[in-house]
C-alpha cells in the first residue's frame, strides 16, 4: 500500500486545474528568473537609465532654481498656482518620503538610477583629474557628520519652508558633489561613495531590501576570461568591492554588473538577511551613532522643535539669563538668511536667542534619547553575557525599520500641512501613520529578537536579552508617536 501512494500524489497533481495555484516553489524559482533577467536588462540599458537621469536632472534644476526668483507665496497660493508652493510640495511632501519608502522596496535603486547628484557628479567625473583620494575624503564618519550638519543647518534656515534655503543646502551639496568629482576619481562617484550627507541613512535603510545583486564567489573565481568578446571588466561608479559584496548598504542598484562573471544576480533575500547576518560581521560605530544620534535624536527633534514647550522653556531660560547679565541687545539680534531664517515680510524671523535656544532643545532631546536607547540595548548586551562592542553595534541595527519608517512619517508632516492648507480633509491619516508605526514596531522587535538569539543560547539570558531589546523598540516606537499624539 505504501507503494501506492507516490502514484496517488502524481494523479492528483495531473488532474489539478489549469487556474490552480503552482505549487510555491515554482512560483519561487519564475520570480527568481524574472529577477535575474531585469537585472540583466538593466546592464544592457545604460543608455536609457542615462536618459531617465537626465530627466530627473532637468526637474531638479528646475524645482531648486526657479522658485528662487519668483515672489514669495501668499496665504492665497496654492500647490496648484504657484510654483514655489509646487515645489515645497514635491521636494519635502512627495520626493525624500519616496526615496525613503523605495529603499525599503529596492535598495537604492534611487542612487543608481534616478539621483540627478549622483549623476551629475558622476558625468563631471568623467572628465575629472584623477587625483588620487586624500586620507581625510575616505573618514568614515563623514556621512554622520553630514547628516546631522544638514539637517541641523536646514531647520535654522528653514528649508522646508523658503526655495532660497532649498537652493543653499540642496544645490550647495549638488555643487559640492561636482567639485568632488572634478578633482577626484575618474567616472567614479566618490562624493556619494564617501561623502554625500545622506549616504548613511541611505545605506542603513537599504538593508531591509528585499532584493540585492547577489555575488556567487566560487563562480566569481572559477570565471575565464571570454575569447568572444564579452566583457571582462565592469566600471562600478560607487566603488563597491563586487567580489565581496555582500547586502545592499553599499550598492547603488545601478544594474551594470548584472551577469558579470556570471556570478552577479539580480536576486530576492529575507528583508531581515542582512541586519541579522552580515551586520553582525561588520560591526560600525558610525552607524550605530547615525541611528542613535542622528535618527532618534537630530531628525526627530528636527520634526518636534517647533510645537515644543521645552523649546519655549529653554529661550525663555536663555532670554532671563541675557537680561541679568545686561545683554538685552542681543535679544532681537537678527542674522542674515542664510544663517538663521530672516524674513520680515512674512513675520518669520529667527533671532540668536530663537537659534541659540533651538541648538540646546535639539542637543537635549538627542541626549535624552541616545541615553535611553543606547542605554536599553547596552543593558541587553551585557544580559546576554562579558561587554562587547560588536555585538552592542550588532544588536542598534534591530531598530532600523522604526528609525526608517518614523523618519517617513516625519516628513509626512510637512506632506499633510500643505495638503491640509489647500483644503484637504486628511482626518483619517492618524490610522495609516499609526498601522506604519506598529508594524515597523513589530519588525523591529522581530529583529531584536533574531539578533539576540545569534549571540546567546536557548535560556534566561536569552529571554532576558530579548525583553530588554522589545523595550528598546517601544521606547524608540513612542519617540516617533509622540509627534503625532500625546502620550
Amino acid at each position: 500500500m505504501a507503494s501506492c501512494a507516490p502514484l496517488a500524489t502524481e494523479d492528483r497533481r495531473d488532474r489539478m486545474s489549469p487556474d490552480a495555484a503552482p505549487p510555491a516553489a515554482t512560483i519561487g524559482s519564475k520570480i527568481d528568473r524574472a529577477l535575474a533577467a531585469l537585472g540583466e536588462r538593466m546592464a544592457r540599458s545604460r543608455r536609457l537609465i542615462l536618459g531617465l537621469q537626465w530627466a530627473v536632472v532637468l526637474v531638479y534644476a528646475v524645482l531648486i532654481v526657479v522658485p528662487t526668483l519668483l515672489p514669495l507665496p501668499g496665504r492665497l497660493d496654492h500647490v496648484w498656482n504657484h510654483l514655489t508652493v509646487f515645489a515645497q510640495f514635491v521636494f519635502w511632501g512627495i520626493w525624500w518620503p519616496g526615496v525613503l519608502i523605495s529603499m525599503i522596496l529596492f535598495g537604492r535603486l534611487w542612487c543608481g538610477v534616478l539621483c540627478p547628484e549622483g549623476a551629475l557628479s558622476e558625468r563631471v567625473a568623467h572628465h575629472s583629474l584623477g587625483r588620487a583620494l586624500p586620507r581625510w575624503l575616505t573618514w568614515k564618519g563623514w556621512p554622520f557628520v553630514g547628516f546631522l550638519g544638514t539637517t541641523v543647518y536646514g531647520q535654522m534656515i528653514s528649508v522646508y519652508q523658503y526655495p532660497a534655503a532649498v537652493l543653499v543646502i540642496l544645490g550647495g551639496s549638488t555643487l559640492a558633489a561636482m567639485t568632488v568629482a572634478f578633482f577626484y576619481g575618474r567616472d567614479k562617484r566618490v562624493w556619494c561613495r564617501y561623502l554625500c550627507p545622506v549616504n548613511g541613512v541611505f545605506g542603513l535603510v537599504s538593508k531591509l531590501a528585499p532584493v540585492h545583486f547577489r555575488v556567487d564567489r566560487s563562480a566569481w573565481d572559477a570565471w575565464r576570461k571570454p575569447t568572444d568578446g564579452g566583457r571582462a571588466t565592469v566600471d562600478c561608479a560607487p566603488l563597491v568591492p563586487l567580489r565581496t559584496l555582500e547586502g545592499n548598504s553599499p550598492c547603488h542598484m545601478c544594474g551594470r554588473c548584472a551577469g558579470f562573471r556570471d556570478a552577479v544576480t539580480l536576486a530576492r533575500r529575507s528583508p531581515n538577511d542582512e541586519i541579522v547576518r552580515v551586520a553582525g560581521r561588520r560591526a560600525n560605530p558610525w552607524e550605530s551613532a547615525l541611528i542613535l544620534v542622528g535618527l532618534f535624536g537630530v531628525a526627530a527633534g528636527a520634526f518636534r522643535w517647533t510645537g515644543s514647550g521645552a523649546y519655549v522653556a529653554l529661550k525663555q531660560a536663555f532670554a532671563e539669563t541675557l537680561v541679568a547679565l545686561g545683554g538685552e541687545r542681543l535679544l532681537d539680534l537678527d542674522l542674515p538668511w542664510w544663517i538663521l531664517t530672516n524674513y520680515p515680510e512674512k513675520n518669520d524671523v529667527m533671532t540668536a536667542l530663537d537659534g541659540a535656544a533651538l541648538l540646546a532643545y535639539l542637543a537635549l532631546e538627542t541626549f535624552v534619547a541616545a541615553t535611553l536607547l543606547g542605554g536599553g540595548v547596552a543593558l541587553a548586551v551585557r544580559l546576554v553575557g562579558p561587554w562587547s562592542t560588536a555585538r552592542f553595534h550588532h544588536f542598534v541595527q534591530a531598530l532600523i525599520p522604526v528609525a526608517a519608517i518614523g523618519v517617513v512619517l516625519g516628513l509626512s508632516m510637512t506632506t499633510a500641512s500643505l495638503l491640509r492648507a489647500d483644503g484637504f480633509d486628511l482626518d483619517w491619516i492618524d490610522v495609516p501613520r499609526a498601522l506604519a508605526l506598529a508594524g515597523a514596531a513589530l519588525w523591529s522587535a522581530r529583529l531584536a529578537v533574531a539578533v539576540v538569539a545569534g549571540h546567546a543560547g536557548r535560556g534566561a539570558r536569552r529571554l532576558a536579552a530579548s525583553a530588554a531589546m522589545i523595550g528598546v523598540v517601544g521606547l524608540a516606537t513612542v519617540n516617533w508617536a509622540s509627534l503625532f499624539w500625546t502620550i
